[in-house]
């Protein structure tokens, strides 16, 4: 059974804090099932975006683990910001984090598949 979406979030704040990291919530989305999106950005200004992974990712031994795929990485924050309003309009609901991962790396934080 998969945890609410408001639960993995926090769970993902709390280690991203942990790790001596800084993390908030751009946008709340739907408590129980709300698709989230993690920013992320370098010291150099690059910004990369990754958001739920296509549904052929996931595999049987791990059905209800949160699988994320990079979906923009580009030094123009514009880019990714209209990425997400495309976002917003076919679902309302979602969630965005931002993350400075600190003393971890994102694939640390959250499980990437590159498929």
């Amino acid at each position: 059974m998969r945890v609410t979406t408001d639960l993995w979030v926090s769970a993902l704040t709390r280690r991203v804090f942990a790790s001596t990291g800084f993390a908030a919530i751009i946008q709340r989305g739907a408590t129980e099932a709300g698709a989230v999106f993690v920013l992320t950005r370098d010291r150099f200004g690059e910004v990369t975006l990754y958001g739920p992974a296509p549904q052929t990712s996931y595999d049987d031994a791990r059905p209800d683990e949160r699988l994320f795929s990079k979906l923009e990485t580009t030094l123009d924050e514009e880019i990714v910001t209209k990425r997400l309003e495309r976002e917003k309009k076919f679902d309302p609901d979602i969630w965005v984090v931002e993350i400075e991962p600190g003393s971890v790396r994102i694939d640390e934080l959250i499980a990437i598949t590159t498929s």
